[in-house]
């Protein structure tokens, strides 16, 4: 690993010294800190904070620059898990003359952290910072999942200049491009355009408006389950529960949901980096969004520790049960997995190795009890269906 600390500026003190008393109990003497003169040693280092004071491609949202110091105010406090990973803070991100160039050195710190199994941990900023983030992907040549919780794609057109609305589209086009899939969970419909809809259709990629999601949280499991990328637009989370957005509305996610659904993504073994993204502390009410993102970092954390590392694998097979459903009269086989330990299911797309090779990491799709069901009645699971016309095409 490259000398990353001449990146960040180290934690201020006065956060520290903010904490209220008994921090040895706390989560501020379990992690490792970068404070002035000490570098956390990241040699069994399993996830790291990263704070990036970015908000200059903000929409509507100046100041959530200010979000990194103002949740670590939060988190440090909070006692820490019994089973902890090893945990490090870096501090922030030095800012660039440009934004461009926060975003080439962002990238180059999260090559070397992926190239050494560390999960890094976004607090931003802006969510355009999430393109930056895409870019360590390309660079390590992985064909990548991205998941967002945001209640708008995010997509823009090409002609305009990137932003944090306005994001998705230049890592579409990327050429040559490293996105295997994209998928949205939580939008809301009256603040898409329909165009932009059809055109999530027409890429296969996947969306999940905010009702659905809601109602059946667990579907969306195998979702976050096949991300490498999660990136959380806190606007995704109604106001009742989250004020500290400029673009939050009354409709979204309740801060106990995002919470399963932070631990949710840290128990993937599959997610590699997370982002929390559009945070302003200037209008927080009752720094109760700086509060709740403490406790999302928290049930991240978690599911981190309970990681199973159970993804089937030529050498793990042995420690699943196989299913194979024949469809339309043994016309198609789909073969499923489910895992003797944690109980997650799998499907396997029937592709040629050597042809699609560049897209070995997707033969195996998480999927749920619900899409073995599907197939038991003689139906294609549309998880299956995506996924199969991604590779081909």
């Amino acid at each position: 690993m490259t000398n990353i600390e001449q990146f960040f500026n180290p934690i201020s003190l006065d956060i520290i010294e903010a904490c209220d008393d008994a921090l040895e109990h706390k989560m501020i003497s379990n992690i490792g800190l970068h404070t002035v003169g000490d570098f956390p040693d990241l040699s069994n280092t399993k996830i790291v904070l990263i704070g990036v004071e970015e908000d200059r491609n903000a929409y509507n949202n100046k100041g959530c620059s200010f979000a990194p110091d103002a949740v670590r105010h939060y988190f440090y406090q909070l006692y820490p898990h019994k089973k902890m990973p090893e945990i490090a803070d870096l501090g922030n991100v030095k800012t660039g003359k440009q934004v461009a160039d926060t975003y080439a050195v962002l990238s180059e710190i999260l090559v070397d952290l992926l190239s050494e199994n560390i999960v890094p941990v976004i607090i931003g900023g802006s969510q355009d910072i999430t393109y930056a983030n895409y870019l360590a992907y390309e660079k390590l040549n992985l064909v990548t999942n991205i998941v967002s919780i945001d209640p708008r794609f995010d997509i823009g057109r090409e002609d305009l200049p990137l932003r944090s609305n306005a994001y998705i589209n230049r890592i579409i086009l990327r050429q040559p491009n490293f996105l295997f899939n994209y998928s949205n969970i939580g939008y809301q419909t009256y603040l898409v355009d329909p165009s932009e809809i059809d055109l999530m259709h027409n890429l296969l990629f996947d969306t999940h408006r905010l009702g659905l999601a809601r109602m059946d949280l667990i579907e969306c499991e195998p979702i976050i389950r096949n991300a490498d990328i999660l990136s959380l637009d806190m606007s995704a989370i109604r106001f009742s529960d989250a004020p500290g957005c400029k673009n939050v509305s009354p409709n979204g996610f309740g801060g106990d949901e995002i919470c399963k659904v932070a631990q949710l993504a840290g128990g993937s073994d599959k997610l590699s980096s997370f982002g929390i993204y559009e945070y302003n502390p200037t209008c927080d009410i009752a720094n109760q969004s700086g509060m709740l993102i403490a406790e999302i970092l928290w049930y991240f954390i978690d599911g981190v520790s309970l990681r199973t590392y159970d993804t089937p694998t030529s050498k793990t097979k042995n420690n699943f049960y196989k299913y194979i459903v024949s469809l339309h009269e043994n016309a198609y086989e789909i073969i499923f997995y489910k895992s003797k330990n944690s109980g997650l299911w799998w499907m396997e797309i029937p592709i040629d190795n050597m042809e699609y090779s560049k897209y070995s990491r997707h033969y195996i799709v998480p999927c749920s009890h619900k899409d073995y069901e599907i197939a038991c009645s003689n139906e294609i699971p549309e998880r299956w269906l995506q996924t199969y016309k991604k590779i081909k095409t």
